[in-house]
């Protein structure tokens, strides 16, 4: 008699909601959602202006931005996410930026935090899980 190997049907944990990656180098994006998809569901865009049409046809619970782009700049897309979407979480991306520069856009854009080029991707991950807790927290105590 013999016996087939029973197989355990794959449990896969439910996605945390969903994350909009921006930066006009596609393969950077690409590497995020990697490290991010197994916490996230991913929505990727190569520039603010193909983002900005996104944001209009989904929700996120949190959006991350490269800072300089081609044909837009990403901490003026958050400014303007955080005054349209304001429990959306938002985190920049940078290579380099000026002190006087970085207080302005954690201020003006309202940002979780920012993160230094090149990107640790457990930091990433780490910033957006924690990111994603935050936007729950405030949307629950927005509706109670």
């Amino acid at each position: 008699m013999s016996t087939a190997p029973t197989t355990e049907p794959a449990i896969t944990k439910p996605k945390l909601g969903a994350v909009l990656l921006i930066d006009d180098e596609k393969p950077l994006i690409e590497l995020f959602a990697e490290a991010l998809s197994p916490h996230f569901e991913c929505v990727l865009a190569t520039s603010t202006r193909e983002a900005g049409y996104i944001l209009h046809k989904k929700a996120f619970k949190v959006v991350v931005c490269d800072h300089l782009m081609p044909g837009g700049n990403g901490l003026s897309f958050l400014v303007d996410a955080r005054e349209e979407y304001p429990e959306m979480q938002r985190v920049l991306v940078t290579g380099y930026m000026k002190p006087e520069m970085l207080l302005r856009s954690v201020n003006e854009a309202a940002l979780y935090r920012y993160l230094l080029k090149p990107v640790s991707l457990p930091e990433l991950v780490k910033t957006v899980l924690e990111a994603a807790k935050l936007h729950d927290q405030t949307a629950a105590s927005r509706s109670a």
